[in-house]
């Protein structure tokens, strides 16, 4: 759901496939797939040995791709695409990606999932350098960086600048002959490899995108891997090994589809567990259990079945309201809430409902789902929550970036229930968070492999630009509170 009702915006979708001779074809259904991660732009670069083809807009990838021609001019047997929600810049053309540039010693198309926390920093940089930035994105900062070494080579130009840029990021890079991917060295944002039957590969943010083009899973890019496909085959290569997994937790609470499997772990199989999890940690006496469309729906079953109560359809999601219908204000938000969500009168009324919901972020959805349900007729309605508290901003591709924003940075639990209006409002414990999760090759990463920050404000990685910001908002909300206490 978009950020209008659940308070959270998605990072975006990258797909690259390479030795395909439908490539473009090919990536148009993996990036439909990976639509749920980014509505406010697509675009896709194909390369046939020789030379690159770009098309890009904004809107919805059936939109941007609505004349069957713009994809057919695509040719050639590699592409890359992107569908975007933008966490830096602006909504324009200039910065819907992939971005293509076109050089002397050969064209480069980039496209990238996460957010650099350095990026304020390095542009300044290399601006004072004489850089011409076509985009305010901070995207097209990496390629500014490998124009500054490339006379060693692009792939050792590419290593160097990959140990500049900071935060979370998994970029695909496209050349006439080539295809590139590489992850952060802490492998926040999930990327993975897949293989078709003609040996073509596949590298897509989420395995759902390998699915529908029925690509088989070869394996998950790893944190500071560097993965070069061209003629002669797949070439693993490293541009750092001081690595440490800590993957989005977001990814399995929230963004990623159910039917993805990340780091081997099934999303919808997590969601249920946190489900079952929350019902031990919080039962409630309610009479029925539901759950907010779509992605708590995983949660909701698990609890259901942990709790013992009946799991009923309580609330329907509209599926014919356009993500990017909705402007994000506070007015809109909140009509948005009732174009996208019903409540089931006939299943609600005079019931004691029990829902289960992914996150509270700013607490608007929350509230207006509580009021819905008891003009619909619910007698209690308690509030299950599949997560912790977030509490704290993300800096690595959620656009959640200040703590203003965080209703459970301000209130306590007690508090928050308060105001968005539910009989009990309760949240998964971070040790269940954790646990529900699971990722089987975490080793003895902090967290069990997972980047849990936005609940701790325990970062896996400095924050550059935004540190001072951000320890400014702590310092003041620290003051009103001794105010307050005073």
């Amino acid at each position: 759901m978009p950020n209008e009702i659940k308070g959270l915006n998605e990072e975006c979708g990258v797909f690259g496939v390479f030795g395909a001779s439908d490539a473009s074809q090919l990536a148009y259904y993996g990036l439909h797939t990976l639509q749920h991660r980014g509505q406010e732009g697509a675009g896709i670069v194909s390369a046939d040995g020789s030379s690159l083809y770009q098309h890009r807009d904004r809107g919805l990838l059936a939109k941007v791709f609505a004349d069957p021609h713009e994809l057919e001019r695509l040719v050639g047997d590699a592409a890359i695409g992107h569908v975007r929600y933008g966490t830096s810049g602006h909504n324009s053309i200039a910065n819907i990606q992939p971005f293509l540039f076109r050089f002397y010693d050969g064209d480069v198309a980039l496209a990238h999932n996460g957010n650099l926390t350095n990026a304020v920093t390095l542009r300044h940089r290399l601006e004072e350098k004489g850089a011409v930035f076509q985009s305010d994105s901070d995207t097209e900062i990496l390629i500014h960086l490998i124009r500054q070494y490339i006379r060693d080579g692009f792939i050792p130009a590419l290593k160097k600048s990959l140990n500049l840029v900071h935060g979370g990021f998994a970029y695909l890079l496209l050349q006439k002959d080539r295809l590139i991917a590489a992850l952060d060295p802490n492998g926040i944002r999930p990327l993975c490899i897949g293989r078709l039957a003609n040996g073509a590969y596949v590298v897509a943010s989420e395995t759902c995108a390998l699915d529908i083009i029925n690509a088989k899973f070869v394996r998950d890019v790893l944190p500071g891997e560097l993965i070069i496909i061209d003629r002669a085959g797949l070439h693993i290569d490293h541009y750092t090994t001081n690595t440490q997994l800590a993957i989005c937790s977001m990814e399995y609470i929230y963004f990623a589809r159910p039917d993805s499997i990340i780091h081997g772990v099934t999303v919808h199989n997590a969601r249920k567990r946190m489900g079952k999890l929350l019902a031990k940690e919080h039962p409630v006496d309610a009479d029925m259990v539901i759950g907010v469309p779509n992605s708590s729906l995983s949660a909701a079953s698990g609890y259901a079945e942990e709790s013992g109560l009946p799991y009923e359809m309580g609330l329907i999601k509209s599926q014919y309201v356009a993500r990017t219908f909705i402007q994000p204000t506070q007015e809109l938000r909140e009509m948005g809430v009732h174009m996208k969500l019903s409540a089931v009168r006939g299943v609600v009324k005079g019931k004691r409902v029990a829902v289960v919901d992914d996150s509270i972020v700013r607490g608007t959805t929350s509230k207006q789902i509580v009021q819905m349900l008891r003009d619909a007729g619910a007698k209690e309605v308690h509030l299950l929550i599949a997560s912790p508290p977030f509490k704290f901003p993300c800096f690595y591709g959620i656009d959640v970036s200040t703590r203003a924003e965080l209703l459970a940075a301000h209130y306590s639990v007690a508090e928050m229930c308060k105001q968005v209006g539910a009989d009990s409002l309760h949240f998964l414990s971070l040790k269940s968070l954790i646990k529900a999760i699971g990722i089987p090759d975490a080793g003895d990463a902090p967290n069990g492999g997972l980047t849990v920050a936005y609940f701790d404000g325990q970062y896996p990685t400095p924050l550059y630009d935004y540190e001072e910001g951000y320890l400014k908002s702590l310092n003041e909300q620290e003051r009103r509170a001794r105010k307050e206490q005073a």
